[in-house]
């Protein structure tokens, strides 16, 4: 090594903290990957649209799915959840909310084409029409392979975008209610007006005060339009993510985030 190299190398090693020995070591090496480590996640951090929780996700699949086990035996083929809903696939993929041409984007060459074109028929059609579609879907199968990658690399980023829209601010709430709040617009959408949407568009004050008490208020608030026997399961959706919300002012470590 020339003196040159050498004296520059010290110089690196000094502004790393490093001892400046003048050769490239265990030490220094270790202190320049730590440094792109942290490098990179900022700039993963800043192109996000959400960071949240990764126990946040957890449960938005929970929610949808129950567990794999679950998913393999009941959910591999299309269902209708109730309500409002549309004809659902994968993870609480909703094609009553959908357009042609992004369940076309999502799912091309997950599924084959015949299944591909009849899932495309029931784009936006929700409540008791789905209902009766989704029983002639009976011979399309998702994997629950392809399931996550659509959720991961489709869904996720695109509900978070959707979320910042909705929810002015949300990115300045605590992890855990992030990803509370982008569980609620991947479940009920981000439209705001009528009576049926009322707590909705009361979170969006709720959010720009970063008022986490009146946001999981909120959303206990609004199990009022769901008959509790019938859909049970959307009261327990809604009291666990207020739980969480009211609980998100903690600590979290890197591990825990997740950026979308």
């Amino acid at each position: 090594m020339s003196p040159a190299i050498r004296r520059r190398l010290q110089e690196v090693q000094r502004t790393l903290g490093a001892d400046p020995d003048g050769l490239l070591g265990p030490d220094t090496l270790t202190r320049i990957e730590q440094l792109i480590n942290r490098t990179a996640r900022l700039e993963i951090k800043v192109a996000a649209s959400l960071q949240v929780s990764r126990a946040g996700i957890d449960a938005l699949i929970a929610y949808e799915i129950g567990s794999e086990a679950y998913y393999k035996r009941r959910l591999q083929r299309p269902i209708w959840p109730g309500g409002y809903s549309g004809v659902t696939i994968g993870i609480g993929y909703d094609l009553g909310y959908s357009s042609a041409a992004r369940i076309r984007r999502d799912w091309q060459g997950l599924l084959s084409d015949r299944s591909l074109e009849l899932l495309v028929r029931v784009a936006r059609v929700r409540g008791e029409a789905a209902r009766a579609r989704a029983t002639r879907l009976r011979t399309v199968k998702v994997s629950l392979a392809a399931a996550k990658q659509v959720f991961h690399q489709s869904t996720l980023p695109e509900t978070a975008r959707s979320t910042r829209r909705a929810y002015p601010g949300v990115e300045q709430l605590p992890y855990d209610a992030q990803a509370v709040l982008l569980s609620l617009v991947y479940n009920r959408g981000t439209r705001m007006s009528g009576a049926r949407r009322r707590e909705m568009k009361e979170i969006r004050y709720r959010v720009a005060d970063g008022d986490l008490v009146g946001i999981a208020a909120q959303l206990r608030a609004m199990k009022r339009l769901w008959d509790r026997r019938r859909l049970a399961g959307l009261h327990k959706r809604r009291d666990a993510e207020a739980d969480m919300v009211s609980a998100a002012r903690r600590e979290y470590t890197d591990e825990e985030l997740v950026f979308l």
